[in-house]
């Protein structure tokens, strides 16, 4: 293995013992106001070893709740509850960046508390269903968002990040991935406005660079990143030109000075990854999924990457930074349980030690 892997480094302002982080990824273990609970504290701090967590996609508003039992980031009680979770991987000397997640149109007004019709940049009905208590449905058709409501939705993501703050995170990642609202306003067959947010790249890049500008304002660009997946077909995403779309994102977010730049998903396509290596001028983090960690480690060594991340892996394997530094044998995630409620496939996993 690699040494490049366990040297320690400066994301933005926060230190990081070594390179192994974890990503996100969406766990369904919250009330169904969305406050994360003792459980959620317990799961994140079994993993604090890693360099770096990444929590589960987080909702900014009552409207970005896609799926059953998410978190939010919008109220009070939603900051105690994650206040919860920030003082146990701190306590665990660990480092915790909450994601702002909205979903846009990939959900269904029965997840909500709300239960109003989902939000996008266009009214473009996706593809699949969405599970729901009542078992899986049919997502409707989403309404679209004025061009009043996307300039609020910005003003949502800059109190959420301030929110997120409050409730002892050391920044935030935010959500511009596989699929979701930001996702939804880059790729061109699900945003079809008129207005300046739609047509042109420049237009289509517009929502992401202004949310980015707002939350790096109200925390500061040094705790704040940005995940982006190009390419990334998931949630019936289909982009034509992202060899256009996404330096010119990656470029027009370079000013900003963010922490880092998050890239997951990316289909393989090494030579836009390589290109937007070069426009990008801080922190690099990669998700290379499917791959062993050998495999991943090689980037940073190979300066592609200055940081990587894993997340079935550290699913698995709350003590997985230990089990690579000692070459242990991993667990084998158990997808049955992924997405349940309770402590099975969650908190259960057992420690090398154990």
């Amino acid at each position: 293995m690699s040494n490049a892997l366990w040297n320690p480094t400066t994301v933005g302002e926060i230190s990081l013992p070594h390179r192994l982080a974890m990503a996100p990824m969406t766990r369904n273990r919250s009330t169904p106001n969305g406050v994360p609970t003792e459980l959620n504290a317990e799961y994140y701090a079994q993993r604090a070893s890693h360099a770096l967590v990444i929590t589960e996609g987080t909702q900014p508003n009552a409207d970005g709740q896609g799926y059953l039992l998410t978190p939010g980031i919008h109220s009070e009680e939603h900051i105690a509850g994650w206040r919860k979770v920030t003082d146990a991987v701190h306590k665990a000397d660990g480092r915790i960046v909450i994601q702002l997640m909205h979903a846009g149109r990939m959900s269904h007004p029965d997840n909500t508390p709300h239960h109003r019709q989902p939000v996008a940049p266009s009214p473009v009905q996706p593809a699949g269903e969405m599970f729901t208590l009542s078992g899986p449905q049919e997502m409707p058709v989403p309404r679209e968002l004025s061009t009043e409501e996307v300039a609020a939705t910005v003003d949502d993501f800059r109190r959420a990040a301030a929110a997120a703050v409050a409730a002892g995170a050391d920044g935030v990642e935010i959500h511009g991935a596989n699929g979701y609202l930001l996702h939804q306003f880059l790729a061109d067959n699900t945003n079809q406005r008129t207005d300046r947010y739609g047509g042109s790249v420049d237009n289509r890049i517009r929502f992401a660079v202004e949310i980015a500008t707002a939350v790096a304002e109200e925390i500061g660009a040094s705790r704040t990143g940005l995940r982006i997946s190009p390419g990334n077909p998931f949630n019936d995403i289909a982009e034509s030109d992202t060899h256009d779309l996404y330096p010119a994102l990656v470029g027009a977010l370079a000013p900003l000075d963010l922490a880092y730049l998050h890239i997951g998903n990316h289909g393989g396509d090494d030579a836009l990854l390589y290109t937007l290596r070069r426009l990008w001028p801080t922190t690099l983090v990669l998700n290379r999924a499917g791959t062993d960690i050998a495999t991943r480690a090689k980037d940073i060594e190979d300066g592609i990457a200055d940081v990587i991340t894993v997340g079935t892996m550290a699913l698995a394997n709350p003590d997985l930074v230990e089990r690579v530094r000692t070459g242990a044998p991993l667990n084998t995630p158990d997808f049955a349980t992924v997405y349940g409620g309770g402590e099975a496939g969650y908190t259960d996993y057992p420690t090398h030690t154990a």
